[in-house]
């Protein structure tokens, strides 16, 4: 019997477990500025829904975003931590393929031409500064290209699944799901491509460490 938690906090903290490959148990906290407080109790509290504890766990599998870099660096250390504490193995793959696969798994080849390599329809999650993360797939989930991130006006005339604001729906051609379920990443990861070691940041940090600060001897000076 295999163990598998799923951790994704591209968007909001999302845990899920399966056994053997089939979906038991999911938390998600529909908060995008709680990860770091929310993460570990979510974990323990899926592992209650399953029925086990933290070290019956066998594998841990991580989304690895697009998402903002705080949220989605502390979902993937807390993977990485929990996985090396007790040296388990942790897989990581693109956060938006999850949702892909969700919605094939829901309505196989729908929104296109079911022909491999034909975009069928596009996933997106908020990235906030009125951006969206998104990448393109054919009808049956496989991604073509490299996650992106832009203005919603700039994504493909194609359906559109995934964690996209509101404000952004009347424009956009939205079918599938709304939310990436993590007991599917638990479940399914080994179907998705592997997405390394580098999570997809896109963009530089919104906090940066300050620069050293400058000194106003020489302007005094100048006066002088």
């Amino acid at each position: 019997m295999t163990w598998t938690v799923g951790i994704d906090t591209s968007h909001v903290v999302a845990v899920g477990i399966a056994r053997d490959g089939e979906p038991v148990a999911r938390v998600i906290v529909d908060d995008t500025r709680a990860h770091a407080e929310a993460l570990m109790p979510s974990v323990l509290e899926a592992c209650a829904q399953a029925g086990i504890a933290l070290t019956d766990v066998d594998e841990f599998a991580v989304g690895m975003g697009p998402g903002p870099f705080t949220g989605l660096r502390v979902g993937i250390a807390t993977a990485w931590t929990l996985a090396l504490a007790g040296h388990k193995p942790v897989h990581g793959v693109c956060s938006l393929d999850v949702v892909a696969l969700q919605r094939v798994l829901a309505v196989p080849a729908a929104g296109g031409d079911a022909s491999k390599g034909t975009p069928a329809f596009v996933v997106a999650a908020d990235a906030r500064r009125k951006e969206l993360y998104w990448a393109t797939y054919d009808a049956e989930g496989n991604r073509l290209g490299e996650p992106q991130v832009s203005a919603p006006t700039e994504l493909p005339d194609l359906p559109v699944a995934g964690a996209v604001p509101a404000e952004y729906h009347e424009f956009l051609h939205i079918q599938g799901p709304d939310a990436l379920d993590p007991a599917v990443l638990a479940a399914r990861w080994a179907s998705l491509a592997p997405a390394g070691d580098e999570p997809y940041y896109l963009r530089a940090a919104d906090a940066t460490v300050p620069g050293k600060p400058k000194s106003a001897l020489p302007r005094l000076r100048a006066r002088r």
